[in-house]
């Protein structure tokens, strides 16, 4: 004798799991971009931007003006 089968049991809830699993990975990837930002914040961002104007670029590429002198043979 066999008995009725009885209802299957699912591990997924009805719907749509494939939405519900993007939906995680959007929210697991952005919450990976904000706290890369926050530790970029912290750590990077109270350092002192160099100075790119042209003239401060030319000012930091020229020869010294007190450097010793060449000596000639």
């Amino acid at each position: 004798m066999q008995s009725p089968p009885t209802g299957s049991v699912s591990s997924s809830p009805p719907g749509r799991p494939l939405r519900r699993l993007s939906i995680e990975l959007i929210l697991i990837v952005l919450a990976k971009i904000a706290f890369f930002a926050l530790i970029w914040w912290i750590v990077a961002a109270h350092y002192p931007r160099p100075d790119t104007r042209p003239a401060a670029i030319e000012h930091l590429l020229a020869p010294s003006t007190h450097s010793s002198p060449e000596t000639k043979p």
